[in-house]
């Protein structure tokens, strides 16, 4: 068998504006109802359902059915990793009104790159990791000693981030900040704990993410990330973590 790949069947997926809101909207790990889906790309339901249907036999989405209702979601962290590499190469969507320059700004500071932390908040706190030691390297992250411990001293799960089957660390190019963030199974406990612990939230769209105010005192305190109110933080210092 050849070790070429042949791209077409992914490229015909990817082929239609729709599809491409569809994937936009999943890229933070959630679990979308077709209706939803459906409102947000314009389209009727029988047309979104068709669209679906290509993104599913692609295998870039799953669906499961739940009462009356079928929910998609992206099909792994390997396709949400596909897919924002791809961001790097691809044009921005055009934005136009107050409400979706609000919404655009919100997913540059902060969002789920499906299961972990990405855009500024992200990116900031891998660089102070890197910085004081947490990480080591940069194309390719690798779990320190002491960054081991800082982290299950914030209540991570380091030991079964570490147990999982996936890679533990995995540096995902953010495709705003045109620099890596922390994925593979760390950053996706990095994620659940942030969550967990209230130091984000979900903004209310559904795709970015809040950063509270015990979060902003966490990563101004440990990690020297002033965080600006609306649209993230200004400065990423790399002091020791405590």
């Amino acid at each position: 068998m050849s070790r070429d790949r042949d791209f077409t069947a992914v490229g015909r997926a990817l082929s239609t504006p729709a599809r491409s809101t569809f994937l936009n909207l999943l890229l933070d790990g959630t679990s979308r109802p077709a209706g939803e889906l459906a409102a947000a790309a314009g389209v009727s339901a029988s047309t979104a359902s068709e669209h679906l249907t290509v993104l599913a036999d692609a295998g870039l989405v799953t669906a499961r059915t739940q009462g009356r209702h079928r929910y998609y979601t992206l099909a792994g962290p390997d396709v949400a990793a596909a897919l924002e590499s791809l961001g790097m190469l691809a044009d921005a969507a055009p934005v136009s009104g107050y409400r979706r320059s609000r919404r655009a700004q919100y997913l540059a500071a902060a969002r789920f790159c499906y299961d972990h932390l990405a855009g500024r908040l992200g990116t900031g706190l891998t660089d102070a990791w890197v910085g004081c030691g947490w990480l080591a390297g940069r194309d390719e992250l690798t779990l320190t000693g002491p960054g081991a411990a800082g982290l299950r001293e914030l209540g991570v799960d380091v030991d079964g981030a570490v147990a999982a089957r996936r890679a533990t660390t995995r540096a995902c190019l953010d495709w705003t900040e045109r620099r890596p963030h922390l994925a593979g199974a760390l950053g996706s406990a990095v994620g659940a704990r942030f969550l967990e612990a209230g130091w984000v939230v979900r903004h209310r769209s559904g795709r970015g993410l809040d950063v509270t105010e015990a979060g902003r005192a966490l990563v101004r305190d440990r990690w020297g990330l002033e965080w600006d109110l609306k649209w993230g933080p200004d400065v990423a210092g790399t002091r020791a973590g405590r």
